[in-house]
């Protein structure tokens, strides 16, 4: 029945669905999660992820719609769905009066783990996440990363198919954090499949290879990180089309003496619209002997479209996509004596994305 090594996805919803009376929490969820793939699980506060992990995890069940996890229908098989299944919790929920060893004995336990293969498991893992030096140290005695490491020994002491982490790396330090990425990746190329629920969006989109964004319990946006950012800007792209649309329908009603203003504006929409035809891209340079003549020279460069200054030296311009535009504006601010210090790209993030997503999803059900 099981055959995770086979199966093209290790988590399908169908029509999932969880009510609270007349409140639906999730709204008929249908989703395909890859096997042992990385996946990010985002939404903001209250909007249906929590509730759907928790069918997920069984936990809870279904109102109706059902899941299949690892292979198995969570309804009709939750003992087999727990098998397979680990979970690192937000809150780490561990016995501080345990040993870090203690606790990773206890759910070994819980599973059923015969007393021979339950040390080697233990030492194993505990050599895996490189906790093993503070096996014998009281949880309590923990600080957060190392507790977060303990809880990922307990949620893989079972060798589950699918790993669940919920904010994992939530009030840790860059190097903790750090190491837990790294750790995460290791999982996952051992073919461990990863759900991953997270408010860091600079996470996510490092570790994701497909990203599912749930808002008022339906699924608001499903795709890899960078395709939902293309698909922003080509929104974006086409609501300025549309509003150039309406500034000529303006024109032609209004009379001559209030005809000025939006023509200026019109004057700006088809410039954008310019750009947007020749494939245009954002840049920010940041130049520590920025001067007038040095702004007037990347002005009349012809794959430069629009130059915006700020006092700090900085200076964003919307360019040619062309493979020379770069280069031209590089070139040209070298050979006038310009000393760049940095140079970054101003493409939108998984950031804008999910305020977007789930700003528009709340305005469309009001």
């Amino acid at each position: 029945m099981n055959g995770c090594e086979l199966m093209k996805y290790a988590i399908e919803t169908f029509d999932l669905t969880k009510k609270y009376g007349n409140f639906a929490a999730v709204d008929t969820l249908n989703m395909k999660i890859e096997n042992k793939s990385i996946f990010g699980f985002l939404g903001p506060n209250g909007a249906g992820k929590t509730t759907t992990i928790k069918m997920l995890t069984c936990l809870i069940p279904p109102t109706s719609g059902t899941a299949n996890v690892a292979g198995y229908d969570i309804i009709k098989y939750p003992n087999e769905v727990r098998q397979k299944i680990g979970m690192v919790p937000q809150l780490v929920s561990l016995y501080g009066d345990l040993t870090a060893r203690e606790n990773a004995e206890l759910c070994a336990d819980y599973y059923g783990l015969p007393k021979d293969l339950k040390a080697e498991r233990i030492d194993e893992l505990m050599e895996l996440v490189d906790i093993k030096y503070a096996e014998n140290k009281m949880v309590k005695q923990l600080s957060g990363g190392q507790k977060q490491k303990v809880s990922v020994v307990a949620s893989l002491i079972h060798q589950p198919d699918i790993l669940f982490l919920d904010e994992p790396t939530i009030g840790l330090d860059p190097t903790t954090k750090q190491v837990l990425w790294e750790l995460i990746e290791e999982l996952n190329s051992k073919g461990h499949t990863i759900i991953l629920c997270s408010h860091d969006m600079y996470e996510v989109d490092l570790l994701c290879e497909n990203v599912g964004i749930i808002n008022q319990g339906k699924l608001a946006a499903f795709n890899t990180p960078q395709a939902l950012k293309d698909q922003m800007m080509a929104e974006e792209k086409s609501a300025k089309r549309s509003r150039m649309s309406e500034i000529v329908s303006e024109i032609e009603k209004k009379s001559s003496p209030a005809i000025n203003g939006t023509i200026d504006e019109l004057k700006g929409i088809i410039v954008d619209s310019e750009k947007e035809n020749g494939e245009y891209r954002e840049i920010s340079i940041l130049i520590n002997n920025l001067n007038d003549e040095l702004v007037a020279k990347m002005t009349r460069l012809p794959v430069v479209f629009e130059i915006n200054e700020h006092h700090s030296g900085r200076i964003k311009m919307d360019i040619s996509k062309c493979d020379n535009a770069v280069n031209d504006v590089i070139w040209t601010i070298i050979k006038n004596g310009g000393n760049i210090t940095s140079i970054s790209t101003q493409d939108p993030s998984l950031e804008d994305v999910f305020v977007k997503v789930t700003a528009r999803e709340k305005t469309e059900g009001e």
